[in-house]
C-alpha cells in the first residue's frame, strides 16, 4: 500500500470541514472529547487535525492546542478557524507526518486522532508515535471504523437515523474508505496497543457498532 500524499487531501478541505460539523461526526468528537479525560490545563495533541474543528471543542480549557495534518491546505483552513475564534495564540498547526511527529519524546498530556489511524499503511508506526510523544500517565483517545462497518450497514444505519444528504454521503464515504484500509474488533485493538506499551485500554463502541472510540493510557 503507498505510503498516504497529502497533496490528495488538499482539495477536500471544504468536505471534511463539512463532515466535521455533521450531527454524527460532531456527536462523536464531543463523547470522545469527554472520554480522552479533562482538558484543563492540558497540552493536547490532535493527529490529522483536519480542519481543527476537534481541538476547537476544547479551545476553553486546554493551555494549548496541536494539530498535524499531512495536508498544507487542512493547515491553513486550522489556522483561519481558531483565528476566526479569536484563539489563534492557543494554538500551533503543523504540516507533519503521523510516522514522524515532530515532536520530543514525552510531550503531551493527551493525544487525539480521528478517522486517521486506520488510513495508514502502517498504523503500527503512527500509533509507536503516538504513544512516543505523550506524558507517562498521559491519555491517547482515537476514533476508528469496527469490522462491523461498510456501505451496506452504514447505508442501514443511516436510514435508521433518517440520516439525509451531506450527512448520509460523509458517513457513506467514510464506510467505502474503511473497507479499503483497516478495521479493527476491539480485541484486535487492545491487543495492539497493549503490545505498544499502552495500558487501560477502554474500547467504546458508536454509530452502532460500526465504529469505536479506543482510549489508553501510556
Amino acid at each position: 500500500m503507498r505510503k498516504m500524499d497529502g497533496e490528495e487531501f488538499d482539495q477536500l478541505v471544504s468536505f471534511f470541514d463539512g463532515m466535521a460539523r455533521t450531527s454524527w461526526l460532531s456527536s462523536i468528537h464531543n463523547r470522545l472529547k469527554e472520554q480522552s479525560g479533562s482538558w484543563d490545563g492540558a497540552q493536547v495533541l490532535d493527529i490529522g487535525c483536519g480542519t481543527g474543528r476537534l481541538l476547537l471543542k476544547g479551545v476553553e480549557e486546554a493551555k494549548h492546542l496541536t494539530g498535524v495534518d499531512l495536508s498544507s491546505e487542512m493547515i491553513k483552513a486550522s489556522h483561519q478557524n481558531f483565528f476566526l475564534h479569536n484563539r489563534a495564540e492557543k494554538s500551533t498547526f503543523l504540516i507533519a507526518d503521523a510516522y514522524e511527529l515532530p515532536f520530543e519524546d514525552d510531550r503531551f498530556d493527551i493525544a487525539l486522532s480521528t478517522c486517521v489511524m486506520f488510513l495508514l499503511p502502517e498504523p503500527e508506526k503512527g500509533l509507536k508515535e503516538m504513544i512516543r510523544v505523550t506524558k507517562p500517565g498521559g491519555t491517547i483517545t482515537m476514533l476508528n471504523p469496527s469490522k462491523k462497518m461498510n456501505q451496506m450497514n452504514a447505508f442501514e444505519y443511516s436510514k435508521a437515523h433518517q440520516i439525509t444528504g451531506f450527512e448520509q454521503t460523509t458517513l457513506l464515504k467514510w464506510s467505502n474508505v474503511s473497507t479499503r484500509r483497516h478495521r479493527y474488533s476491539e480485541e484486535d485493538m487492545t491487543e495492539l496497543l497493549n503490545e505498544l506499551g499502552a495500558t487501560e485500554v477502554i474500547n467504546t463502541e458508536v454509530l452502532d457498532g460500526l465504529a469505536m472510540i479506543t482510549t489508553a493510557k501510556v
